[in-house]
């Protein structure tokens, strides 16, 4: 209902009742994280059009000035991803409002998630070249601080397991969740067990190894589940949380609960 990683988009999540919002934290070419989940500014910007000859306008090779200059909202509304402006569940006054839509700064998405009394997970991303050993987790704790924003508002979390780890070693304040199933064809191994809440790609698992895990105290976030039947099947299995496009959905069924369970991943695909 909004372009992925953007503050419209988290002010949609707590519209339409999410308990947290879900985003994608990378750093510029100088250094200064940024909301972004592709590795180039292509499918999300009008970078092409801004810097045409930039090709293949990684993010990291674009200054935050550079990145504060494009619209990040437009094409939203020009391909309409999950076909709600056809389905006229997107207003034309939000359509409006999301033209020119900024990347926002990490700084300004824990403002926002403070002021609005709300809760974020930032999943912090691989960094393409040049900026493949910038020192990501350094830099984010750092204006995670600077922000002032409440520690129990954020949880960090990543693929980069290694990340997870320094963030531990770090501010064992914050809390932190795995990512597991990078490529939908791998197995995962449950055996060995580092962390106490792993968010998996639902194709990997099903509901009996969810109970498992459960019972042996791991909590379970699954990603991206947006049919209703999936979201019921997987609650009912004891998932701790889901992350989906559709929060919407979720609330419905979840009504009666006690305790937050579903979080909004607003962009199309789960990596």
């Amino acid at each position: 209902m909004a372009p992925e990683n953007t503050l419209a988009a988290a002010r949609k999540a707590m519209e339409v009742g999410a308990d947290l919002w879900e985003t994608d934290v990378v750093v510029t070419s100088d250094g200064e994280p940024i909301l972004l989940h592709d590795d180039s500014l292509v499918r999300t910007t009008n970078v092409k059009d801004r810097f045409p000859d930039r090709d293949p306008w990684h993010f990291t090779t674009f200054t935050l000035g550079e990145i504060r200059s494009l619209d990040a909202g437009s094409w939203f509304a020009e391909t309409d991803p999950f076909g709600r402006i056809a389905a006229r569940v997107v207003t034309d006054e939000d359509l409006l409002a999301y033209r020119n839509e900024k990347i926002p700064t990490l700084s300004e998405a824990l403002c926002f998630t403070q002021e609005a009394s709300f809760y974020v997970n930032l999943e912090l991303k691989r960094l393409p070249p040049p900026m493949e050993n910038f020192p990501m987790v350094e830099r984010v704790l750092a204006v995670i601080d600077d922000a002032g924003i409440d520690y129990e508002r954020v949880i960090i979390s990543s693929f980069n397991h290694e990340w997870l780890r320094e963030v531990r070693a770090r501010n064992p304040s914050l809390a932190i969740q795995a990512l597991a199933g990078y490529s939908e064809t791998d197995s995962l191994d449950w055996e060995t067990l580092e962390f106490e809440t792993y968010n998996v790609l639902n194709t990997l698992i099903d509901e009996k190894q969810v109970r498992a895990l459960t019972e042996r105290g791991i909590s379970i976030n699954l990603f991206t589940v947006n049919e209703e039947d999936e979201m019921l099947r997987f609650t009912e299995a004891g998932a701790a949380g889901l992350i989906t496009d559709f929060p919407q959905r979720a609330t419905k069924n979840s009504k009666n609960r006690d305790t937050p369970l579903f979080l909004t991943k607003n962009r199309k695909t789960g990596e």
